[in-house]
């Protein structure tokens, strides 16, 4: 399914990017990350801040408290250059990009820096795979998709480098429960489509209990269109009317599975905190996704 273009009497996007947050931590899976915070600050018009945070080593910290904040440790000294070098490579052709060294926890920085810049977009690679070859989400990735109340984009290592001709994402995919809260994510999944000139696909993810009693599918997706009729006015249809609907119990491997089949570049998935798909446990179908995912997957969290 095609979006539709504007009408005469164009509805104002239902998503906006002012500042795209790119948290890096310099290794080969924050490459093809940077790549796509780079293609979608451009696609929206927005800013890149390229950040990484850290906790000072016991020598620099000595070496800093001994120079009374006039002198700056070789650590910090390090990585302020390689985080300038990072935001001039993936900064290349935009017109307002900054680098910002941040002192402390990932996971409570990043989220501070994107939620400063409202409407953000945090985006950040992934580890890929452990000694075990089991898939592993990395435990930063982890806590800052735990942390964020924004939307966040990851880039998993099964993803295919970013190119821009054509531009990379093509069609995307809308994964969501049917509660009110998960509804937020329509004006994602909505805007990014629109941004990219992509098709919309949607999947509907069903908990049993909203089918048990007669017509309880029914019922729930009405009040599901009318909390998404009020998020984003007038697109409502084209959110709410899925290509698929898949049981909550397996829907990590069905949502893969679309992915793959219809050649999925961008995945949207909407999530309420007590869903199953949650990102509570390493081992939740949300991560599981995440990881094994062959395109961008961005979480939104109702």
């Amino acid at each position: 399914m095609s979006v539709a273009e504007p009408s005469q009497s164009p509805i104002p996007s239902p998503f906006s990017i002012r500042k795209v947050v790119f948290a890096t931590d310099f290794s080969p899976c924050s490459e093809n990350a940077g790549k796509y915070a780079a293609t979608i600050a451009r696609h929206f018009g927005a800013s890149l801040t390229v950040v990484h945070a850290f906790l000072l080593s016991q020598p620099a910290m000595k070496a800093e408290a001994e120079g009374q904040g006039l002198i700056k440790s070789a650590q910090r000294v390090d990585l302020e250059a390689a985080l300038a070098r990072e935001a001039s490579r993936f900064g290349a052709g935009l017109q307002h990009v900054e680098s910002l060294l941040l002192d402390g926890e990932p996971k409570e920085k990043v989220p501070e820096v994107a939620l400063q810049n409202e409407p953000s977009l945090i985006v950040l690679g992934t580890e890929g795979r452990g000694r075990l070859g089991r898939g592993i989400i990395g435990s930063v990735a982890e806590k800052v998709l735990r942390s964020t109340g924004g939307p966040a984009l990851t880039v998993g290592p099964h993803v295919a480098p970013c190119c821009n001709e054509g531009g990379p994402i093509r069609r995307v995919l809308y994964a969501t429960g049917l509660s009110p809260a998960a509804a937020r994510g329509a004006a994602y999944a909505m805007g990014m489509a629109e941004a990219f000139h992509a098709e919309l696909d949607v999947l509907h993810v069903i908990h049993p209990e909203d089918i048990e009693v007669a017509d309880g599918l029914f019922a729930v997706q009405k009040r599901f269109q009318a909390e998404v009729e009020s998020l984003v006015p007038g697109r409502a249809e084209a959110i709410t009317k899925p290509h698929g609907v898949v049981d909550l119990g397996a829907a990590h491997t069905r949502i893969l599975e679309h992915i793959r089949g219809q050649a999925i570049d961008l995945l949207v998935l909407s999530l309420r905190r007590s869903s199953h798909l949650w990102l509570e446990a390493r081992v939740s179908g949300a991560f599981h996704i995440v990881v094994n995912a062959p395109c961008p997957v961005m979480t939104v969290i109702g």
